[in-house]
């Protein structure tokens, strides 16, 4: 479980530190607003037809944030990597809750990010763009504290789609 920044902890030695926004940011044209328009029409009359009451709610709530995020600026964070662990906004996460971690680098599709897994099963996988940052610098730092997932080439399909589709 991460710990909240507080005066007493200790973080140690900074060796890295950036900030990143919340979420990126899309700049989206009426033609995108048009098809995912139909397509969530599409969806809402399939969940209705099905009765699936569950999906159309999700899809309202998927709608709404989308909205939210289109109509506020994404709060900048601080990122930094220490001796001890990865600070993160105002939580701090020692290595020793840390799994491992992966660089995903394809300058050809403007892919820069590094993917931090948490050794608790429920827990998310911090996803954090490395902007100006060097990934390879990044890389043999994290690689004195944990495990890299060499074998991930690509980035998740999730995030994919995401980026792809200016979703998130």
């Amino acid at each position: 479980m991460p710990k909240k920044l507080e005066e007493n902890i200790d973080v140690g030695e900074i060796l890295h530190e950036w900030t990143v926004q919340e979420y990126e940011k899309h700049e989206r044209n009426r033609a995108w607003y048009v098809i995912m328009s139909i397509i969530g029409i599409v969806l809402l009359a399939y969940s209705l037809l099905t009765s699936n009451f569950l999906f159309s709610l999700v899809l309202i709530l998927f709608v709404v944030i989308i909205f939210l995020q289109a109509h506020q600026d994404p709060i900048v964070i601080p990122f930094g990597i220490t001796d001890l662990g990865i600070l993160l906004n105002d939580r701090f996460y020692p290595y020793g809750e840390l799994k491992s971690f992966f660089v995903i680098y394809n300058p050809e599709e403007g892919v820069k990010t590094l993917y931090i897994d948490q050794s608790a099963n429920l827990s998310p996988r911090l996803r954090v763009p490395l902007l100006d940052m060097d990934p390879n610098e990044i890389r043999i730092t994290l690689m004195s504290f944990l495990e890299e997932e060499s074998d991930k080439e690509e980035e998740p399909l999730s995030d994919m789609i995401g980026r792809k589709w200016r979703l998130f």
